[in-house]
């Protein structure tokens, strides 16, 4: 009988320790996400607002850096940075860092931030400074499509306007229009600068043979992009190379040569072609 109640307290000791530890648990994740909530309410509230110029006067410099460094004229950058942002005062630009609302690709390994775009969560990328925006929208245009752009002349704030439409950055008819009723508004092109002709020769060189470097990085990009939904699976917390390949009746070196993978590293959110 004394054996039977000793039994009978431990038990019962025993579901009183996992039903605060279940209490517990759901505490923490509570507080989490209210920390999450928090961090973000603070960004916004903490964040100084700017008015066009002075979102000018703040960026023109990085802008600058990066015509000279590839030839994206700075009205170009500046322009496509007030009207994507805001003005700098947009969630993205306030919470993410993020001035030209780049999403997340395939190969992205940063950290990203959901919302609702075009599609619900869709993903975007997280900067730790906004400059880092501006420097990854160089990198981002630096692209197949976009190639015959940087044979323009750095200055040539027009020819870009049209020349981003006509290789499909934008999906509004009037997007060049746009862009230079900005630069015209703003007087954005006296920071713009022409440059020689040996000069842009030289930097031509090197952003098409950086382009072409990043055409297999593109080839990967492509493959989500043309792949029907229903052949790609979401990664989610916890998954691995290993168990989405087990779901879907696959290898792991098969999943990795569908996806054109040369590693094991897989993110939230990354999309992967799971079936043949």
């Amino acid at each position: 009988m004394r054996k039977l109640v000793c039994a009978l307290s431990v038990l019962v000791l025993l579901s009183a320790c996992s039903s605060r530890k279940k209490t517990i648990s759901n505490s923490q994740a509570h507080h989490n996400n209210k920390e999450i909530q928090k961090a973000h309410s603070d960004a916004i509230a903490n964040y100084t607002t700017y008015t066009a110029d002075q979102y000018i006067q703040r960026f023109k410099t990085i802008a600058i850096q990066e015509m000279n460094a590839y030839g994206i004229p700075a009205s170009i950058t500046l322009a496509q940075g007030l009207f994507e942002s805001g003005n700098g005062n947009g969630d993205l630009a306030r919470i993410a860092n993020n001035h030209f609302g780049i999403k997340c690709t395939a190969d992205w390994k940063g950290k990203s931030y959901y919302k609702d775009d075009d599609q619900v969560n869709d993903c975007f990328r997280v900067y730790d400074h906004p400059e880092d925006s501006f420097r990854d929208h160089s990198n981002f245009l630096k692209r197949k499509r976009y190639a015959a752009l940087f044979e323009l002349d750095k200055n040539d704030y027009q020819g870009w306007a049209y020349g981003l439409k006509a290789a499909g950055y934008a999906t509004n008819p009037k997007y060049p229009q746009l862009l230079i009723g900005v630069i015209q508004k703003y007087n954005l092109d006296q920071y713009d600068r022409p440059e020689g002709e040996l000069q842009k020769i030289k930097r031509e060189d090197r952003v098409l043979s950086q382009i072409n470097q990043n055409i297999g990085k593109a080839v990967k990009d492509s493959i989500i992009q043309v792949t029907p939904t229903d052949k790609l699976y979401t990664v989610k917390q916890g998954d691995t190379l290993f168990n989405i390949s087990k779901r879907f009746g696959l290898t792991v070196d098969e999943l990795k040569a569908l996806n054109n993978m040369g590693d094991n590293n897989i993110k939230i959110g990354q999309k992967l072609v799971v079936i043949k």
